[in-house]
């Protein structure tokens, strides 16, 4: 996937997601990965309710995360996401988080900002019943999404 693919949002560390060292607790980032994919979803135009309304569900199966540098109180950080990988029933994802400074904070293009941390994640398209579902079958229109972007 070309550069063009990441999708990026950046937040605002909050002193709730910092530990008694100071730092961004680690497993703080998992969460941020969740809100990168599911603002780029939104952003594809398919709200994640919506996915959830047909039935669907993306559980994670497998996590990676390395931590290069921790994030802290206040820091400004952009979530990085991309598809890396996509099946019928699979979906892999890539993040980075970069930390931002202020004066760069309205830059939405590139890698900018210190590289925090990076990551995937492996998900599977399931039923409510956890049984395997192929995406092309049960939402077409998503499955045409997803796929100009892996």
């Amino acid at each position: 996937m070309s550069e063009e693919h990441w999708y990026q949002h950046q937040l605002r560390v909050r002193y709730a997601e910092t530990d008694q060292m100071g730092v961004v607790y680690h497993a703080n980032y998992l969460n941020w990965f969740e809100i990168g994919r599911t603002e780029l979803i939104r952003e594809l135009g398919y709200p994640y309710s919506s996915i959830e309304a047909k039935g669907l569900l993306l559980p994670v199966v497998e996590a990676d995360l390395k931590f290069k540098k921790p994030a802290r109180y206040d820091d400004l950080v952009t979530i990085r996401t991309k598809v890396l990988e996509m099946t019928s029933v699979r979906l892999h994802f890539a993040y980075e988080i970069r930390k931002v400074s202020e004066d760069k904070a309205s830059e939405s293009e590139g890698n900018s900002g210190e590289l925090l941390v990076t990551g995937t994640t492996r998900h599977v398209w399931v039923n409510p019943s956890w049984r395997p579902v192929r995406i092309e079958k049960e939402a077409p229109e998503l499955w045409q999404l997803l796929s100009k972007y892996s």
